[in-house]
């Protein structure tokens, strides 16, 4: 392909999508974006730390072979004031993988924002957050190193769909009309009209995208992100379809938290993902009080533009946050800052973000080993206060260095003893798998407290209901309260009779039926004293549809049913004891 003002290097190959699968060279082009404002002084400086991993990872067997794009203010210089020139994006779907600076939008001129038109046009469907803390590293919190999650943001859809009527034009007249006149809706005079798109196609490739991440890295969980208690056909939707999505893709490596709970007994089964998901205004709390819960975020554009940068607040700031826009293949990793043409030129701040989003696009190309020296050698380079203006200002003591310098910095890290450098990664690795252990124990010996400090609470009969026991017709009352003093149940039930219904047998059947009708227990079938038929909710049926069927019948306890057949029991002391553990407020 020829190209106007791009390019492309005279050596290395290009990155190919063969079979839906990403092929990388070992000697690949990938682009480049400087960007504006300070983007030249950051570029320039991770450039160098980036290509001094590849060589010292792979002994100079790969290198990557850089192309420069062009977008904003010198992309306007080339192209006859285009700051969004049309080759750029050709060229990065030709290429396939590009990294930028941050880009400064033309005042009132064509674009709302440029990364986000680069994002429509290339369909970059996923922002995706990775925060992590690196030890050293100025924070608020007071165990920052327990946070370690991965941002999945939908880009495309929510509120950021662009889809606004402003107040007092003749479109959102039109709008309103229609809203009160055909659909019923009151609101204010005037108001300012949005509408939110949120589609099964768009939740659904997004959460398959943090699924398969996850799957890949080995993580431990895909927490889905919502307001869905509110906005049921949209944000609750998108839970839904991602329930629906893990269930119709990935069954043989997911598993849900409910199952996890009521199957399993908060052991997960070996190389499954746990599919969760939390209330979008909870999830801000617990990042904050429990980070370790949380494993891959998967959540909606809105909500993954707050999380993405509060998160990112907890471990030092948006200002080393790295982050990337990803189609199914084609990937654009970005610093997540702004330009601060205030410091072009001074070669003076820190280009930790771009220099991190460079280390995810190392890691996405398979490229791990060299991701693993500039992770590794990151805080140490902090821990010798060899640090950004910015740094400097927190910590007692610190060297206050350029820009460039601190490219040195990491540098001789990076080529000094590679071998302890690929050691402290892994032994962080080692260190979040044995917490992982840790809070697997802690669920299996005390689910309700375990569910209590994830910040789930049980919605649902599934969500707290015991596995069945059960005997068959046939059998006597004697071998039927033998099971249950084995088992430590007050209760058993029974399997079908010839009319196919299951029944229940209770303590208080054999107190009733047996002693005050002065029988044996050795000579009495269960059938002949067992409840039939059962008094049943589903599986999904809310905590309040479970009290009012225990009220309405005057029992202590009914049978949870899936597809007609018994899956569980829910007892009054059941919920009595989720009301007790985590309260209760009317439902919505």
């Amino acid at each position: 392909m020829t190209y106007q003002n791009i390019n492309l290097p005279t050596t290395g190959e290009k990155i190919k999508i063969k079979n839906g699968t990403l092929h990388v060279p070992d000697q690949p082009v990938v682009g480049f974006i400087e960007g504006d404002g300070i983007g030249p002084d950051i570029t320039n400086a991770c450039l160098r730390v980036w290509d001094a991993a590849v060589e010292k990872a792979y002994d100079g067997n790969r290198k990557i072979h850089w192309c420069e794009l062009y977008l904003g203010e010198k992309a306007a210089g080339l192209y006859d004031g285009d700051y969004f020139p049309a080759e750029t994006l050709a060229a990065i779907r030709d290429l396939v993988i590009a990294i930028k600076g941050p880009l400064t939008t033309p005042v009132g001129g064509g674009f709302r924002s440029l990364n986000v038109s680069l994002r429509q046009e290339l369909d970059l469907y996923a922002c995706v957050r990775p925060v992590r803390y690196y030890q050293n590293v100025p924070s608020p919190l007071k165990e920052p190193e327990k946070v370690d999650v991965v941002i999945f943001r939908e880009n495309t859809e929510d509120v950021y769909a662009g889809l606004e009527y402003q107040s007092g034009t003749k479109e959102n007249k039109k709008l309103a009309n229609f809203l009160r006149d055909e659909m019923g809706a009151r609101f204010f005079d005037d108001a300012g009209l949005g509408v939110k798109p949120i589609s099964p196609f768009g939740s659904k490739r997004l959460v398959r995208k943090a699924i398969q991440f996850a799957i890949d890295n080995r993580r431990e969980s895909v927490t889905l992100v919502h307001k869905g208690n509110i906005m049921k056909f949209t944000e609750g939707a998108f839970r839904n379809w991602g329930y629906e999505l893990a269930k119709e893709e990935f069954a043989e490596h997911t598993v849900t938290e409910e199952e996890l709970y009521t199957t399993h007994g908060g052991k997960c089964p070996p190389g499954k993902i746990i599919i969760k998901d939390r209330i979008a205004d909870i999830i801000f709390q617990l990042l904050l009080l429990r980070p370790a819960e949380f494993d891959v975020l998967a959540t909606m554009n809105l909500n993954g533009d707050y999380l993405s940068d509060a998160v990112a607040a907890e471990v030092g700031g948006v200002g080393i946050a790295p982050g990337a826009n990803i189609a199914d293949h084609v990937a654009v990793f970005e610093a997540t800052h702004g330009t601060a043409p205030k410091y072009a030129n001074q070669n003076k701040v820190n280009p930790s973000s771009l220099l991190l989003s460079g280390v995810m696009m190392l890691e996405y190309i398979g490229w791990k080993e060299a991701a693993d020296l500039i992770n590794a050698a990151y805080p140490k380079v902090i821990g010798d206060k060899f640090v950004t203006y910015d740094f400097a200002r927190l910590m007692d003591g610190a060297h206050i260095v350029s820009t460039s310098t601190f490219a040195d910095a990491l540098i001789a890290k990076v080529t000094g003893d590679a071998d302890d450098l690929s050691r402290l990664e892994e032994e962080r690795r080692q260190a979040l798998e044995t917490e992982r252990k840790e809070r697997e124990a802690k669920r299996i010996a005390d689910p309700l407290q375990a569910m209590k400090e994830s910040g789930r609470q049980p919605a649902t009969s599934a969500g707290i209901m015991s596995p069945i026991t059960s005997v068959a017709s046939s059998a006597t009352v004697d071998e039927a309260m033998h099971t249950m003093r084995e088992t430590d149940i007050s209760y058993i039930l029974v399997e079908p009779d010839n009319g196919g219904d299951w029944g229940i047998m209770t303590k208080r059947d054999v107190v009733t039926k047996i002693v005050g009708a002065n029988k044996s227990t050795a000579n009495v079938r269960v059938e002949e004293i067992a409840t039939r038929p059962l008094i049943t909710v589903t599986a999904d049926a809310g905590l309040r549809a479970v009290s009012m069927v225990l009220s309405q019948n005057n029992i202590r306890r009914v049978v949870v049913e899936n597809k007609d057949v018994p899956v569980g029991v829910v007892s009054d002391t059941d919920l009595f004891e989720v009301v007790q553990e985590f309260g209760w407020d009317p439902e919505d």
